[in-house]
């Protein structure tokens, strides 16, 4: 039991280090590799290029593969060059793979030592990050020797090679068992290297651990499929589409195991050698061999998941999934989409207007519906949100989420107010027949076009962070109250005069220009965080933020 217990906690350290490494390299360069993948899409072979590179980098095809299904769902490259990318990203993992077979050990203990001391005394910056990925190396080191170190007894245990010799009987079984593995522990690197060094130490006979290598390589597709299984059509393609040339390579290479035992690994040194070389020649068959059908392989995957064509306005067009590693990325993507957001809702007022004007009620049920997509997009900001680690957040990053989740808001009950002002007006107006008095309506311009140049200014006030216009938008808070209050009086002499108009709509009109206030209002609320942080809000300003 306690031999059984130190084989899996080594397999657990694996884990571990592949995912500080990768999460570690992935918040200091991530942008710098998203950069380098985006602008090497010319043809195909740079782009296999490219993934090799960011693949090696950052231990992962599983990264690599979200990063370009993002770029395929926001439509900044097609899916033959994603998929070329992915062909470059399997060979990256194989090298590593290749790299950590020979004996690093003596490498340990200094990646861990550099590790920790960078991580604790520069724990928020870049060189912290480095850090982080150097004791994932330290660790991925000291359990691969873990590995070979508990295996040797369990090999005494009759109970392990009967187990052993079921599964030597049956290739589909090794697979079945290396996807699983792989599966399970969301790295087919960390698994070859596992398979090798359980190999090495003859815990598996060594054809059941070339079984198993193909398995984990067809498992790390299926990751990537399972991890994007709720992302939009032209992001599952992807994903989709590098299954395919996986599920082709295994069949391919399968009926060859025999050959290469045969031939191949009686040159090589070791079983260790065998295993990671053999699950690089698989990588660079059926990437090599198979890059001339992406094109093939991307037309079939699209008539298999063709791209619906409606609704697609109301996703979200920036949440990135793959930026999630990179939290200062990841916190622009939120902010962009944020802005997304922001549009809708002034597609919503301008044209509120039109419907106030004209009766217009196909538009006014247009706009209505517009806010559930206000709704979706803040609903997604907001889980898109809590995914991002606050503990890799610096604190001007942390000002910055919580700007966005209070920006998102403000804008989400502006739609709902748009809503209602938009049924009342369907309610009682256009169905009534009546209509605002000349003056009344004039009131109602004027308060609409200061809106609309509200929300644009706070638009600016929350991309750009400027002191001097989050001022200039409480001062047009204060000024829209005063005319809110003036246009309300002058409503009560109409009445006072008895026209007819005004008092039809008196009820309508006090409640129109009460919601446009309080529209007025959350846009405003924008300018509140931007001052405070500047240190340039009034305490008595801090008192009255929730003022209408």
């Amino acid at each position: 039991m306690k031999h059984l217990l130190n084989l899996l906690a080594a397999i657990a350290l694996v884990v571990w280090g592949t995912h500080l490494v990768r999460t570690g390299v992935l918040r200091v360069f991530g942008a710098n590799l998203r950069t380098l993948l985006a602008r090497s899409m010319g043809n195909r072979f740079t782009a296999a290029l490219s993934g090799m590179g960011v693949t090696a980098l950052v231990q992962s095809s599983t990264a690599t593969s979200l990063m370009t299904s993002s770029f395929v769902g926001q439509g900044l490259i097609t899916l033959p060059a994603a998929l070329a990318v992915m062909r470059g990203a399997d060979v990256g993992t194989a090298l590593m793979s290749v790299l950590f077979s020979f004996d690093l050990s003596w490498l340990s203990p200094l990646f861990i030592f550099v590790g920790v001391v960078l991580f604790i005394r520069r724990q928020a910056n870049a060189a912290g990050r480095v850090g982080e990925a150097l004791i994932g190396l330290g660790l991925m080191l000291l359990a691969l020797e873990m590995v070979v170190q508990a295996s040797g007894p369990m090999l005494a245990s009759p109970a392990i090679r009967a187990v052993l010799g079921s599964v030597s009987s049956d290739i589909t079984l090794e697979i079945i068992l290396g996807a699983a593995l792989a599966v399970l522990a969301y790295s087919s690197l960390a698994i070859v290297l596992l398979i090798a060094a359980m190999a090495a130490s003859g815990v598996v006979p060594l054809d059941v651990a070339l079984g198993l290598v193909l398995g984990a390589n067809l498992g790390s597709g299926l990751v990537a499929v399972l991890t994007t299984a709720r992302s939009a059509v032209e992001v599952r393609q992807v994903t989709v589409g590098n299954l395919v040339f996986k599920v082709m390579g295994v069949v391919i290479v399968a009926p060859f195991i025999g050959l290469w035992l045969r031939h191949v690994q009686p040159l090589l040194p070791s079983a260790t050698q065998g295993v990671v070389l053999f699950h690089l020649a698989y990588n660079v068959i059926i990437s090599v061999g198979f890059i001339g059908f992406t094109q093939w392989v991307a037309k079939w995957v699209a008539r298999l998941m063709p791209r619906p064509e409606g609704n697609q306005r109301h996703r979200p067009h920036h949440l990135d999934p793959s930026a999630l590693s990179t939290p200062s990325l990841a916190i622009s993507c939120a902010a962009r989409e944020a802005l997304h957001q922001a549009d809708v809702v002034e597609t919503m007022l301008l044209g509120m207007l039109q419907v106030i004007r004209h009766d217009d009620q196909p538009l006014a049920e247009r706009l209505r519906k517009m806010d559930d997509e206000v709704d979706t997009l803040y609903s997604s900001i907001k889980y898109y949100l809590t995914q991002i680690s606050r503990e890799a957040l610096g604190e001007e990053e942390s000002r910055r989420w919580a700007d966005i989740i209070s920006f998102t808001i403000n804008m989400e009950q502006v739609g709902d107010i748009i809503e209602r002002v938009l049924q009342d007006i369907e309610e009682k107006k256009i169905s009534k027949g009546r209509e605002f008095s000349e003056a009344g309506m004039a009131e109602i311009v004027e308060l609409h076009e200061r809106l609309v140049g509200n929300l644009r200014l706070g638009m600016s006030v929350f991309l750009n962070g400027n002191v001097r216009d989050a001022q200039r938008l409480l001062e047009e808070k204060v000024r829209f109250r005063e005319l809110e209050r003036a246009y309300a009086a002058t409503h009560l002499m109409r009445l006072s005069d008895r026209a007819v108009q005004s008092m039809e709509t008196s009820s309508l009109h006090i409640d129109l220009i009460s919601d446009l206030k309080r529209i007025n209002s959350h846009m405003c609320s924008i300018a509140y965080p931007i001052l405070e942080s500047a240190g340039a809000l009034a305490p008595s300003r801090l008192r009255a933020t929730g003022d209408a």
